[in-house]
């Protein structure tokens, strides 16, 4: 059995996040996803619309995704392809030309898959006029920021 794994935040679930998913998925017979957490993200100066255990949630209900786990920090990559017998981890192309993650090749391929053109979760909130979620709670258009 071919073991994928994957890593992001997956918030606001939309078309271009359903189709990475799906071409990790053709890649191999099993997709592991490792969900950025909300601490995590609160450390790269980021919050999520939605909690993590929300995003959670939505991505175990996706037919492409076999099992979900916590991304907590940077450092977890080379124990979760040791733990999970991964035999290929997917990046976003954005993370392309980039030797941080040049480590796992010794473990695993590493694949960059390019992102879908004219989505993203920056640009729906943007259009949206969505602020940045204060401290993980999902929030409606023009809350104030307490």
């Amino acid at each position: 059995m071919k073991r994928i794994l994957t890593y992001g935040t997956f918030d606001l679930l939309h078309y271009g996040h359903i189709r990475l998913l799906k071409r990790a998925k053709a890649m191999g017979d099993y997709l592991i996803v490792a969900l950025s957490t909300d601490e995590f993200n609160a450390g790269k100066g980021k919050k999520a619309y939605h909690t993590y255990e929300t995003r959670k949630k939505m991505l175990e209900a996706i037919r492409y995704v076999d099992l979900v786990i916590p991304e907590e920090s940077w450092e977890q990559k080379i124990n979760d392809v040791k733990e999970y017998h991964v035999d290929t981890v997917v990046m976003g192309g954005d993370w392309a030309g980039s030797d941080k993650f040049d480590y796992l090749k010794d473990y695993c391929e590493l694949v960059f898959l390019d992102r879908t053109p004219g989505v993203s979760t920056t640009q729906i909130k943007k259009d949206l006029g969505l602020q940045e979620a204060v401290s993980g709670i999902d929030q409606l258009p023009g809350e104030p920021e307490e």
